[in-house]
């Protein structure tokens, strides 16, 4: 099943529960499917696109629930955060911290990068072999560490 057919049956299934919350989150996802379904001109989305889609939504909600915590709006802070987590749900499994420093030190070996300043071969090798696996300022600051411990 692809995840427009698992969007379209959970929403369906949180209209029968009354789950208004969940089905706003739901709502959201799909139109942003669509939206990108219509705007590639196959009317498809592979699983890929809309990982990256439902990614990059999570991480609005994120960032928008850490604003609103600032600000003192539980009341708004509680929705951004439940969205985010209902959105997790289709999100994969992300790589632990040691999982990523094992993919550096692999890049590393690979590209021979010897010092901070050759940082830019090392994310070239891992942003595309772990997007959607680990976040990129993660990588990046792992990568970091690792070359300025060779250098």
């Amino acid at each position: 099943m692809g995840f427009m057919e698992q969007i379209s049956s959970d929403i369906k299934n949180a209209m029968l529960a009354k789950e208004k919350e969940k089905l706003q989150a739901l709502r959201d996802i799909k139109s942003k499917l669509l939206l990108e379904a219509t705007s590639g001109g196959n009317g498809e989305v592979s699983d890929d696109v809309a990982i990256k889609i439902i990614m990059k939504l999570h991480k609005q909600r994120m960032e928008t629930y850490a604003v609103y915590v600032a600000q003192n709006r539980d009341d708004l802070a509680k929705d951004e955060l439940f969205e985010a987590q209902v959105m997790e749900v289709y999100l994969p499994k992300m790589m632990t911290e040691d999982e990523v420093r094992q993919e550096v030190l692999t890049a590393i070996a690979q590209t021979g990068a010897k010092s901070p300043q050759e940082i830019g071969k090392i994310m070239g090798v891992l942003s595309g072999k772990l997007a959607g696996k680990a976040d990129g300022k993660v990588i990046s600051t792992i990568a970091k560490e690792e070359l300025s411990k060779l250098s």
